[in-house]
């Protein structure tokens, strides 16, 4: 297994890797139109809706695990393969990219997150689409013990700590563009993805993202849900805890698109600087 994140000089020295673009925005931009108009060469364009996540819905929530059936055949038409080593890059610092990236390492294939993305790259951007032949990729179900879902979450020990990895003001409940509840998980701590980065793009150094998480109580992923809006921007806290030598976390799949979305759930506002707690 390769680190979960790599710079540019290490996929300038192996160039054999595959090079997926995933760019794809909140606020409703194409995805696609931005890696038509330019994208590292050769990369594929993996579209986060189609093959990264499952159709919406009230019960499972605006980004839900697609069937992993779903994921294996989007791979093959894209033309990764089991064998393949795939390097995941966005716009956003990786944030995007690091679910494509944690769905292809809990799966058993090699994959990355390209530190500092698109911007990382020192090469002239190619545009139009990239088609690489059809591949053999073996579909394998979500592990269980990477993945929780709202029960989970809800009946947990107070051992187990659900870290939130969206920004403060959506976790402090002051505004949620996109969810019906404003707020978060009560007893979650507010680790932002977006702290371990710096203006750049880049990760921080590693003893700073360790830091982050020990001042919120983390000391072990093992005992880790990750959640975020919709289970996207989770997958990069998850791969960050692994960058920081604290382990593999759960990814709570559903995150707060699902829970807001019940009302018989408590919701918290305000900050929350303590390890979760069970309720």
């Amino acid at each position: 297994m390769i680190a979960p994140f790599v710079p540019w000089s290490w996929v300038r020295a192996h160039p054999q890797v595959v090079l997926a673009d995933t760019r794809w925005y909140l606020d409703g931009r194409s995805g696609h139109a931005a890696y038509l108009a330019g994208h590292l060469p050769g990369a594929v364009f993996v579209d986060l809706d189609s093959w990264v996540a499952g159709p919406s819905s009230d019960e499972a929530g605006r980004n839900p695990l697609p069937d992993h059936s779903v994921f294996a055949e989007g791979m093959a038409q894209l033309g990764i393969g089991d064998d393949d080593v795939v390097v995941a890059y966005d716009d956003a610092g990786g944030v995007i990219a690091a679910r494509l990236v944690w769905m292809l390492r809990v799966t058993g294939h090699r994959a990355a997150v390209l530190d500092g993305g698109l911007a990382a790259a020192d090469v002239g951007l190619e545009v139009g689409p990239v088609r690489r032949p059809r591949a053999a990729f073996t579909a394998a179900r979500w592990p269980a013990e990477r993945v929780a879902d709202l029960q989970d979450v809800a009946s947990r020990e107070p051992s187990v700590a659900v870290v939130d990895a969206r920004d403060p003001a959506r976790f402090d409940g002051q505004a949620d563009p996109v969810d019906p509840r404003p707020g978060h998980i009560p007893g979650a701590v507010n680790v932002p993805c977006r702290s371990h980065l710096d203006g750049d793009g880049r990760l921080l150094p590693v003893d700073r993202i360790k830091a982050s998480f020990l001042s919120a109580g983390i000391v072990d992923a093992t005992d880790v849900i990750s959640s975020c809006g919709s289970g996207v921007t989770a997958c990069h806290n998850l791969l960050a805890l692994e960058h920081a030598g604290l382990g593999q976390g759960r990814l709570y799949r559903g995150s707060w698109s699902q829970w807001s979305r019940r009302a018989d759930l408590p919701v918290a506002t305000g900050t929350s600087t303590t390890p979760a707690s069970a309720f």
